[in-house]
């Protein structure tokens, strides 16, 4: 039994020993899972980003709906007193005037939250578009890989320079995520 194992063994290191694209091939398929590492984390932190300014975009549309249903509370209660009659009109003029002082702020504030939630749902998109080119090198980077180690198995350089190429337009493609503003 010991015998056949040295002999599988020689016969393993004799077929590579025959191949000079083992250790190119190799160095280049270390590279590319190394790339693919890389691509998958980006990808995934996009998401996460993605994922938490939507979550704050929603907080801001919520917020944008509370002061929305306060303002029009003010505009009921400003509407009332403007059909109503009170004995004490002075009285009534003060509450006539903190109510409109405080629709102008609900007004006010709405613009700042719808601005607020805008910016978060455009910085959302930004992260999405980075995942999805993220995520599309990832499957290039993967590819790339595979038909890399292909050489490995037919001995011919074809795989070996497709593959390369593949990584090159893979690394591209991750690259332009960062250019995506």
């Amino acid at each position: 039994m010991h015998d056949v194992m040295e002999n599988v063994e020689e016969l393993g290191h004799e077929e590579h020993g025959n191949n000079p694209l083992v250790l190119p091939v190799s160095v280049t398929i270390s590279i590319l899972a190394v790339l693919v590492a890389i691509s998958t984390l980006l990808g995934h932190r996009a998401n996460t980003e993605q994922i938490l300014l939507q979550g704050q975009a929603n907080d801001q549309w919520g917020y944008y709906q509370a002061k929305n249903i306060r303002s029009h509370q003010v505009q009921i209660a400003l509407a009332m007193l403007g059909i109503s009659t009170s004995l004490d009109k002075e009285k009534a003029a003060v509450v006539k005037e903190k109510y409109q002082q405080e629709g102008a702020r609900y007004e006010k504030d709405k613009e700042e939250i719808f601005k607020k939630a805008k910016e978060l749902e455009n910085d959302r998109d930004v992260q999405s578009h980075r995942a999805d080119r993220f995520e599309g090198a990832e499957v290039l980077l993967e590819i790339a890989l595979v038909i890399c180690s292909l050489t490995l198995l037919t001995k011919k350089r074809f795989f070996w320079y497709s593959g390369i190429l593949l990584a090159i337009f893979g690394t591209l493609v991750a690259g332009s995520g960062f250019l995506i503003h």
